[in-house]
């Protein structure tokens, strides 16, 4: 056994992260079995496969493969810097994978296990940049556990930080082969756990440019640009995306579609891609969430009798591992069968058209309303805290702060169960560390972490908890 680089392994990891599967697969196996780099990559196009595909029986059907792989892996000379980072993101690829199908205690040993490789391969072999792009990323998640939990990752010998993470990210870029994919967790993470700059965006936006035969560039660029609250760009980079038989299918695109037009307020195109997805999609994630945004574009486009059987249908469709599909089977549950009021009609379209960046229609749709206007203490906390995302997106934070405080009063007078002071909170720290004032940044990422019990709470406190720890 051996690990090295050939021309036709690069150009099937080339391949594999584009999504172009098929001819990386057809490569793989013209090349050396007794390769680490075989095996690994190998392994790495199936991760991918089931993660986008999302079937779980598959995955069962080839857990045995996986620990073949890893004693094949083991018989790597123990002096090669590639034997403990091959073995280490072969667990990484199925702790993702098991993740994804809600086996998170299973997926916790393998990222343990990763941990230990990737960290005593760094003592052996420092100077080792392939194995800084798994370690970095590990180093950020240890690094952003909120507080309550850091004595589990010191006791399981799990040490690292935000910036040291960012660092050793930072280092892998150096390295030829695996730039682009680095370049591209880095954003992932920069959006999803810490806080997406303009020139973040700015480097996203070449980034997919440079790439333009990379699918899974496009595809992670549209969900970088959703969450940042740039749905149009988003929409952008979906409709210039690569197509054809070469790449794997993707059905959560037309999910992600139907998001994008429903934020737009285009009903009628969102209820066609959340269609779509479902007559694609074979898995058992995001179901719940199609089937409550398909009530969403019935109900906002004036069907209530056409909307309410797919709210129904939420709470007996698929799993909830998401955060999306938890808070669909929350609201069903909690909604039953009256669909929305005419106040949470109101917030519902001003949360769509913020959330994807459309201020000046979200700004229409309050304009009308005060908080009087509305009866119980969720909707006045949800409606100061959609104003102040109104203002804090269209880039006048001053105006923010004042709902943004309201929120957070409200929603401590209306007891557990609401997200919106922990959000409030957490986006008065951001304004506050912008704004070099660390004390107030500091007491309102602490206070978004002191929620108990809310739908968002493991995003808001991994966001908050990485803030903390920046500073």
């Amino acid at each position: 056994m051996y690990a090295t680089w050939t021309p036709g392994l690069q150009r099937a990891y080339s391949d594999l992260i584009k999504l172009r599967v098929t001819d990386a697969r057809a490569q793989i196996a013209r090349e050396n079995p007794n390769n680490g780099l075989t095996i690994w990559l190998a392994n790495y196009a199936e991760m991918i496969t089931l993660l986008v595909s999302d079937d779980e029986s598959g995955y069962d059907r080839k857990s045995d493969l996986l620990q073949t792989r890893l004693e094949r892996l083991e018989a790597l000379p123990a002096e090669s810097p590639w034997a403990r980072m091959l073995q280490a993101e072969v667990r990484l690829h199925d702790a993702f994978v098991k993740l994804k199908f809600g086996r998170e205690v299973s997926a916790c040993w393998d990222i343990i296990k990763a941990y230990k490789l990737l960290d005593e391969n760094a003592r052996l072999h420092p100077t080792f940049l392939p194995q800084l792009k798994a370690l970095g990323v590990l180093h950020i998640l240890i690094g952003s556990v909120p507080e309550n939990y850091t004595w589990v990752t010191r006791l399981i010998g799990l040490r690292g930080n935000v910036q040291q993470g960012l660092a050793e990210l930072e280092r892998a870029r150096q390295d030829p082969v695996f730039r682009t994919e680095v370049e591209m967790v880095t954003l992932l993470i920069r959006s999803y756990i810490l806080r997406f700059t303009d020139a973040d965006t700015k480097q996203l936006t070449i980034l997919v440019g440079q790439n333009p035969d990379n699918l899974l560039l496009h595809f992670f660029g549209a969900t970088i640009q959703m969450k940042n609250g740039q749905s149009d760009k988003a929409l952008l980079f979906l409709e210039s995306r690569p197509t054809g038989s070469a790449y794997l299918p993707m059905p959560i695109i037309e999910n992600i579609l139907g998001d994008i037009y429903l934020q737009k307020g285009d009903e009628s195109a969102s209820i066609r891609h959340y269609e779509q997805f479902l007559r694609q999609y074979r898995g058992q994630n995001f179901l719940k969430d199609t089937y409550y945004k398909l009530f969403l574009s019935h109900w906002l486009s004036g069907n209530p009798a056409v909307a309410l059987p797919y709210l129904q249908k939420v709470r007996t469709v698929g799993r909830t591992v998401t955060e999306s599909d938890k808070a669909a089977q929350k609201f069903a549950e909690t909604q039953g069968n009256r669909g929305l009021t005419p106040a949470q009609t109101v917030l519902m379209q001003a949360r769509l058209a913020t959330d994807g960046g459309f201020t000046d229609r979200a700004l229409a749709v309050l304009a009308p309303y005060t908080e009087i206007r509305f009866s119980t203490l969720a909707d006045r906390a949800e409606y100061q805290y959609r104003l102040g995302r109104i203002y804090q997106r269209r880039n006048t934070p001053e105006l923010s702060l004042a709902p943004f405080r309201r929120a957070i009063t409200l929603t401590d007078s209306a007891g557990a169960g609401l997200s919106f002071g922990a959000t409030a909170a957490l986006q008065l720290g951001y304004i506050h560390q912008q704004k070099g004032q660390r004390t107030l940044a500091r007491q309102f990422f602490e206070k978004a972490l002191s929620y108990k019990k809310h739908e968002y709470k493991n995003s808001i406190d991994n966001k908050a908890k990485a803030a903390l720890n920046q500073m």
